[in-house]
């Protein structure tokens, strides 16, 4: 038996065969250890915009300046959402698990070009360094919010074409992973697997490399537009120069509202995979669920313009962009419907992943409905650019994507380091993130309905109350995610050592020799002339030979 992906001198490098280990990891195209690689990276990045935040909430805690001075805050303010959107949240699914996960689930050796695997990593290192050098040149960091909206950003003296130059460049990793798992989608499953076989994580990520391939390309001309416009003067976002600032709004939100379900599509597979493992039970209306992702992938191109209700647009383009964004929650609630018809009935497990999914159900329902009542144009004039829209987003990203990333790294990590975390003291941590994450936004909501704006750096005193309990919300929140990331890397070298289908879930990736899996997965190609998803009174009706990869019945 081949050893562990994790085991020094076990890799396929792009360059060479390095002896030493740093540089066996540092040129590694096994998709599981870029993907490991990924995850170091990008929860780095989580924790230092986790801690800006924390410094934000420290400023608001009370009506004028504590801790931090306008310029200052609007920096902090941007550097935060450019590090969790486009470091963190856009990349974070795909990268970590499309990479680690999704080839085991398929059957597959690698993705189809790991070369492009391991240079798309870098190129996401490079876009990451670039943004956060402006930090320390010239005037800092933009000051434009993630957004870069038109004409400020052409007008300010911070940093904001350093950040512009690093978003494209995000983004053409972005592209070029997008393009490589779809590939790798249609031209490595196991034979016999056709896409209504496939798991339903795949599915997500499948619907996801379309928009990554479609969507980002917009928003790469449009930066390269605002660069053009930054550095050479040309009129084209600024109404002093003959340009139309709407024109930059309505370009971004065309990529950047797919984006959302880039985001939330393969979270979504996630959770497609937890609820019918621990209710063990076959998924209910598994190719609606399918279809579904598909939906919001296609009909997520459509909906940008109620970002922009408060714009001038015409009465009839706000009817057909309400009516719109009100069809995209269709496909979501026939997701939210099977995910609860697979459970009734079950054999629920109450282990740690599925806590994370159900905490889940509960946060995005809340996000979703809020953003139902953004896309009704009158509620909407009301409460754009209030704290009701940032506790949407919070709700929707933080509670739907974030929540299950962090359910997919309890439910994998068995399978990807062969070890088990504590169960009771991971279970805490949940608890301690689900009430702070609420503590922290809810009130968010109540503030926003009474017209506290957002991105501002002072409010009136008759909105302290509700900034306050989000402070104190933010520690428990944030002593959550210490606590359980503590857990999970403790148990990485400590942990109980454990079998490769430690959950006795039915899906391919769990059918491996061993765990941490092989260096090339599969010992052999699977043939898949089975369902995903099959259980009998609560056991996987689907088991496999190890040594030849052939159904067991």
């Amino acid at each position: 038996m081949s050893k562990s992906y994790l085991d020094a001198g076990e890799t396929h490098c792009a360059i060479g065969h390095p002896k030493s280990v740093f540089w066996q990891w540092m040129l590694t195209i096994d998709h599981k250890r870029i993907g490991l690689m990924y995850a170091a990276v990008i929860f780095t990045f989580f924790f230092v915009a986790v801690f800006v935040a924390l410094t934000m909430r420290i400023e608001l805690f009370a009506p004028g300046a504590q801790i931090l001075d306008g310029d200052t805050f609007n920096q902090a303010f941007t550097l935060h959402g450019v590090i969790m959107i486009f470091l963190f949240i856009i990349p974070g699914v795909p990268a970590v698990f499309g990479n680690i996960v999704m080839p085991l689930m398929i059957g597959a050796k690698d993705v189809s070009f790991p070369r492009l695997n391991w240079f798309t990593f870098w190129l996401y290192i490079a876009g990451a360094l670039i943004a956060l050098s402006s930090l320390w040149t010239g005037h800092g960091f933009a000051d434009t919010g993630w957004t870069f909206y038109a004409p400020y950003s052409l007008n300010t003296n911070t940093n904001v074409v350093t950040t512009l130059v690093a978003a494209f460049i995000l983004g053409m990793a972005s592209i070029l992973t997008g393009l490589n798992f779809l590939v790798t989608i249609h031209r490595l499953r196991a034979p016999g697997m056709d896409f209504f076989k496939m798991p339903l994580f795949v599915w997500g990520i499948y619907a996801t490399a379309w928009i990554q391939l479609l969507a980002t390309p917009v928003v790469g001309i449009t930066l390269v537009l605002a660069l053009l416009e930054k550095v050479f003067g040309i009129g084209i976002f600024d109404p002093s120069k003959g340009g139309d600032p709407v024109l930059f709004e309505h370009l971004f939100w065309i990529y950047s509202h797919p984006a959302v379900y880039l985001m939330i599509l393969p979270a979504f597979g996630i959770m497609s995979e937890i609820i019918p493992t621990f209710s063990r039970r076959e998924v209910f209306g598994y190719r609606t669920i399918a279809l579904s992702s598909a939906s919001i992938a296609g009909i997520g191109y459509l909906v940008w313009g109620h970002h922009l209700f408060t714009s001038g647009m015409s009465d009839l383009a706000k009817t057909v962009f309400s009516f719109l964004t009100f069809f995209v929650a269709i496909p979501t609630g026939i997701k939210f419907y099977d995910w609860v018809a697979t459970m009734y009935k079950g054999q629920i497990h109450m282990t740690t992943p599925m806590l994370w999914a159900l905490g889940t159900m509960v946060t995005f329902v809340i996000g979703g409905l809020t953003g139902v009542t953004i896309a009704m144009i009158g509620a909407d004039i009301h409460l754009q650019d209030t704290y009701y829209s940032v506790a949407h987003f919070h709700y929707a990203m933080l509670g739907g994507v974030v929540f299950l990333l962090f359910a997919g790294m309890h439910y994998w990590f068995p399978l990807m380091f062969g070890r088990m975390y504590n169960e009771k003291h991971a279970k805490r941590a949940f608890w301690f993130n689900f009430i702070g994450f609420n503590m922290l936004w809810f009130p968010m909501f109540i503030a926003g309905y009474q017209g506290m704006p957002r991105r501002y750096f002072d409010y009136l005193p008759e909105f302290q109350i509700y900034h306050q309990i989000s402070f104190f919300g933010a520690l428990v929140f944030i002593t959550g995610l210490i606590y359980m990331f503590t857990v999970l890397i403790s148990a990485i070298k400590k942990g109980e050592k454990v079998g490769p289908n430690h959950w006795n879930a039915t899906t391919l990736e769990w059918h491996l020799p061993s765990a941490p899996p092989p260096l090339e997965n599969h010992s052999k190609v699977p043939y898949v002339d089975f369902r995903p998803y099959e259980y009998h009174h609560g056991d996987p009706v689907v088991k496999f030979n190890y040594e030849t990869m052939q159904r067991i019945d």
